[in-house]
C-alpha cells in the first residue's frame, strides 16, 4: 500500500474513533430518554418497580454508566389515600438527553411553560426521533398516570391500569412527547405528560389511541 492510501486509512479510521467517542460521551451523560421499546404487554409494566427495571435495562444497553434510573409514572392508592408522584420520583435534574441537549433544569422547570420537551428533543435511549401525530407511525401516548404538575391523578375513575399492573380494560393517562393533538391544539392535546386517558391498558387498545407503551425515564444521580 501507498502511503497515501495509508494516510487515507489513518484519516477514515480517525474519523470513526472520533464519531463513537463523541456518541459514546453523549450516551454516558444522557439523563432523560422515552423508551424504544415498552414491555410488550400493554400498560402492565410490572408495576413501578418493573418500570423502573425496564429504563435501567435500556439504559444500560445504550452505554449509561448509572444505574440510577427511574419512570416517570405516578400511582393512586384505593379509598382517596395519597399516591405517588411521578415528579417525587425523578431526582433533582437537569435532565439531557442522548444528543446532550438539556430538556429541563429542575423539577419545576420540568413542569413549567419552558420545558423543552418535544418531537426533537424527546429522543430514544439510542438517539431516535418517536413518531408522532402525522407520521405513518404514531406513538406520541407516553404513559404517565399523572396530572400536568406530575403528581397522581385526582381527576376520578382509572389513570394507571391498576398502578400499571393491568394488560386489558382500564385507563390511564398519558402524554404527548410531540406537543400535539390529533384534530385540536387545545392545552391538553399540548401537554408532555398529561393529555387524556387511553382507550384501555392492552397492547391493542392502547395503539388504537396512538401508543405503544412506552414511559419517560430520567436518570435520578
Amino acid at each position: 500500500m501507498t502511503k497515501i492510501g495509508m494516510l487515507r486509512l489513518s484519516l477514515i479510521a480517525s474519523t470513526v474513533l472520533g464519531v463513537t467517542s463523541v456518541a459514546f460521551t453523549q450516551q454516558a451523560d444522557m439523563s432523560f430518554f422515552i423508551s424504544s421499546v415498552g414491555k410488550g404487554n400493554g400498560a402492565d409494566l410490572g408495576g413501578l418497580a418493573g418500570a423502573d427495571a425496564h429504563c435501567q435495562a435500556l439504559a444500560k444497553a445504550a452505554g449509561s454508566p448509572s444505574s440510577n434510573w427511574a419512570a416517570y409514572l405516578s400511582t393512586t392508592e384505593p379509598g382517596g389515600n395519597a399516591g405517588v408522584n411521578a415528579r417525587d420520583r425523578i431526582g433533582k435534574g437537569p435532565w439531557k438527553n442522548s444528543k446532550g441537549v438539556v430538556i429541563a433544569k429542575s423539577v419545576d422547570d420540568l413542569h413549567s411553560a419552558s420545558v423543552n420537551i418535544n418531537k426533537q428533543t424527546a429522543l430514544t435511549e439510542k438517539g431516535e426521533v418517536v413518531g408522532g401525530s402525522g407520521d405513518p407511525v404514531n406513538v406520541h401516548d407516553i404513559l404517565t398516570g399523572s396530572d400536568p404538575q406530575g403528581q397522581y391523578s385526582t381527576a376520578g375513575g382509572e389513570t394507571t391500569c391498576g398502578n400499571w399492573t393491568k394488560s386489558s380494560d382500564g385507563s390511564a393517562i398519558v402524554g404527548h412527547h410531540d406537543r400535539t393533538g390529533l384534530m385540536k391544539e387545545t392545552r391538553h392535546m399540548t401537554s408532555w405528560n398529561s393529555s387524556h386517558g387511553s382507550r384501555g391498558c392492552s397492547q391493542d387498545q392502547l395503539k388504537a389511541s396512538g401508543g405503544a407503551g412506552l414511559i419517560y425515564c430520567f436518570r435520578t444521580d
